[in-house]
C-alpha cells in the first residue's frame, strides 16, 4: 500500500526534529511547500538553522542538491548558466549552473542585486530555464527553498514583489525557547555535528515514488465550493483593506487552496476545511501583501492584516460538503 501524505510528512517532521531544535512553525511550512509543489521562502536572523533545515530536508528526501550562496558580486549566469566558446573545435557549448537540480538552497537570496535575483523567476513560475533563446526544463520535482535576512540588516535588498509573489510560502525563523536551546546546548555537548548529518542519523526516509505519490495524494483532496469561496473572501478582504496598497493577487488564492490541501493531507484528512485555510493563511499570504506607510508608521503588519481577514470573513458552516 503506497505512503500517504501524512505518513511521508510524519517520517520527514521525524527526521528534521532529529536535528531542529523547535522551529515547528517552519517545519510545517515547508511541507505545505514541498507537498504542494510551491517554493518556500525562510526568513530570520543568521544562526537559526535556516540552512541547516534545508540541508537536513534534502538528505531526508534522497534528491539531488544544490546550494548557491548570494553575495552582492553574482551574476545571472552564475545563476541559470552560460554558452561558452570552445575555440579548439569553433563551437559552443551550454555549461548549465547550479539551478538544474532537484531541490535548491538559494542562500542569502536577498544579498544580490534584483538583476540576478530575477534570474530565479522564469525557474520558479515555469520550471524552466532559457540559456541563449534554447529553453531547457528543470527537473519535475524542483523547489527553491531560499534564506533570507531581515532588510534591516545591512547589505541586503528587498526583494522584488513579482518574486515573492512565487513564493508559495514564507516562514520566521527566531530564537529558541530557553529549554531548547538549552537542549541544542545538550546535544553539541554529546558531540552532534551539523555538519556531519550522517552521524547524526540522518538518513533517506522517502523514495521518489513515495514523495510523488504523496504531491499527487494531496491535488486530489476535496475542496468544496463554499471552501474555494472562503479562500477567495479572504484573498478579496486584503484588497479592499485601507490599509494595504498591494493585496493578494490570484496567484495567492491558488496557492492558499493548495497549501489547505496540504494541511488536510498532513492531517490525514480526504477533505480540506476552514481549519486548514487559516492554518496556510498565516503562512501564504503576508508576504505578499503592502502596507501603507501611514499604517506601518502607526505599527499595522501584514501579518495583523490577515488576522483581521481571519477574523473578519465569515467561516463556512458544511465546507467539507
Amino acid at each position: 500500500m503506497p505512503a500517504s501524505a501524512s505518513d511521508v510528512a510524519r517520517r520527514l517532521q521525524d527526521g528534521l526534529r532529529k536535528v531542529i531544535v523547535g522551529q515547528d512553525e517552519t517545519i510545517f511550512a515547508m511541507l505545505l511547500a514541498l507537498l504542494g509543489q510551491g517554493h518556500a521562502l525562510i526568513e530570520g536572523v543568521p544562526g537559526t538553522a535556516k540552512t541547516l533545515l534545508v540541508r537536513t530536508l534534502a538528505v531526508l528526501l534522497g534528491v539531488d542538491f544544490r546550494r548557491i550562496q548570494f553575495t552582492p558580486d553574482l551574476m545571472p549566469s552564475d545563476v541559470v548558466g552560460t554558452t561558452v566558446f570552445n575555440p579548439k573545435t569553433g563551437e559552443f557549448s551550454t555549461r548549465r549552473g547550479p539551478i538544474f537540480t532537484d531541490l535548491l538552497l538559494a542562500d542569502e537570496i536577498n544579498r544580490t542585486p534584483p538583476k540576478t535575483q530575477s534570474a530565479m523567476l522564469e525557474a520558479m513560475e515555469e520550471r524552466q530555464v532559457t540559456i541563449d533563446g534554447v529553453i531547457m526544463p528543470l527537473s519535475t520535482t524542483f523547489m527553491v527553498c531560499a534564506t533570507q535576512n531581515p532588510v534591516e540588516y545591512e547589505g541586503t535588498y528587498p526583494l522584488p514583489e513579482a518574486q515573492l509573489d512565487r513564493f508559495m510560502v514564507r516562514a520566521k525563523t527566531g530564537y529558541p525557547q530557553r529549554d531548547e536551546e538549552l537542549d541544542l546546548l545538550h546535544r553539541v555537548a554529546d558531540g552532534f555535528d551539523a555538519r556531519n548529518l550522517e552521524r547524526a542519523g540522518i538518513a533517506q526516509v522517502v523514495t521518489p515514488d513515495e514523495f510523488a505519490a504523496a504531491r499527487q495524494a494531496v491535488r486530489a483532496i476535496h475542496v468544496s465550493p463554499s471552501l474555494q469561496r472562503y479562500v477567495y473572501d479572504i484573498v478579496a478582504f486584503t484588497r479592499s483593506s485601507s490599509e494595504v496598497s498591494l493585496g493578494a493577487s490570484p496567484r495567492a488564492a491558488i496557492w492558499l487552496l493548495i497549501a489547505a490541501q496540504a494541511a488536510a493531507g498532513i492531517n490525514d484528512s480526504s477533505f480540506a476545511t476552514p481549519d486548514d485555510v487559516k492554518d496556510a493563511a498565516r503562512y501564504v499570504l503576508p508576504h505578499r501583501l503592502l502596507v501603507r506607510p501611514e499604517a506601518e508608521v502607526e505599527g499595522v503588519t501584514a501579518d495583523e492584516v490577515i488576522r483581521r481577514a481571519l477574523d473578519s470573513v465569515p467561516v463556512p458552516k458544511e465546507a467539507e460538503a
